[in-house]
């Protein structure tokens, strides 16, 4: 295969797909996570001073978004790391859970 055909057969495969908006979203996505888990952490702290509570919840959906978002990951890119990580947010799923149903008993 020459240098053309490689290229044309490049510009068939990337056909109404534009590289520079997916990159643009997956950048995007990567800061939403950031941003969302410092809101989250900065909610809770100032709950926990304040309020001296601190709802289990939302650390809950935020773990599990990062544990999908990795478990996606692995399954495309089929990279032992990226199983790690997403049993670690599985793991920290799970204790926010637990940690959020004990508060409903304590409110009873």
């Amino acid at each position: 295969m020459d240098k053309n055909e490689i290229l044309k057969k490049a510009q068939e495969e990337n056909k109404g797909i534009d590289i520079a908006d997916l990159d643009a979203q997956k950048k995007g996505a990567y800061i939403g996570y950031f941003v969302g888990i410092i809101g989250i952490i900065l909610v809770d702290i100032i709950n926990g001073i304040t309020f001296k509570y601190v709802n289990h919840g939302p650390n809950m959906i935020i773990a599990l978004m990062c544990f999908s978002a990795f478990l996606v990951k692995y399954v495309k890119l089929k990279k032992k790391h990226e199983l790690f990580v997403a049993l670690c947010y599985l793991s920290i799923s799970i204790m926010f859970l637990v940690f959020w149903i004990l508060q409903f008993a304590r409110l009873w």
